[in-house]
């Protein structure tokens, strides 16, 4: 939900993400709605969204191995990590879930089939791991499927670890954050 009370839903069989708001029986498009695919205005299976605090949505693109941000009103979205096809390198992401964006803008990206959590800072053309990378597992240093990402107000970032069915807790340092 956004600061005004509107909820954004990705809609993964329409390829789209439509905002509602509560009492309304249709929702407005706000990123994709054009048919699946991997121009900028399309998407292809989004699965989650955030949005930030100028209603900017951002879109995990799970099938296209990337995250949109698209700005309030605009018809296109620009890719803001990954995009770069499916694989492991830090240009790349392997079936994005979960996205949350932090106040000065840094991307974080649970890129599930790479059991690691992404970080993009705004501007930067690769991530770096904060979490995980270290293959599927279920030590304190790995993770299997993560899903889903939250920032509690420390800064403690919080993971769904789907596969080992937990829900881990991590510091990120304040200066790596910046």
């Amino acid at each position: 939900m956004d600061n005004e009370g509107f909820l954004y839903v990705p809609a993964s069989e329409q390829h789209e993400v439509r905002r509602w708001r509560v009492g309304e029986t249709n929702g407005i498009v706000v990123a994709g709605g054009n048919g699946r695919g991997d121009r900028l205005d399309q998407l292809n299976s989004p699965a989650f969204t955030f949005v930030d605090q100028h209603h900017s949505v951002f879109v995990a693109d799970k099938n296209n191995h990337r995250v949109m941000k698209w700005m309030k009103g605009m018809s296109e979205g620009i890719i803001v990590a990954g995009g770069q096809g499916e694989g492991d390198a830090l240009t790349q992401l392997d079936y994005p879930e979960g996205v949350i964006v932090d106040q000065l803008g840094t991307v974080y990206v649970a890129d599930c089939n790479n059991h690691r959590i992404m970080r993009w800072k705004k501007g930067d053309t690769q991530g770096s791991i904060v979490v995980g990378g270290n293959g599927h597992g279920n030590q304190t240093n790995q993770l299997y499927y993560p899903t889903s990402l939250s920032f509690d107000q420390q800064g403690n970032l919080y993971v769904v670890d789907d596969w080992n069915q937990r829900v881990q807790k991590f510091l990120i340092e304040e200066s790596s954050r910046n």
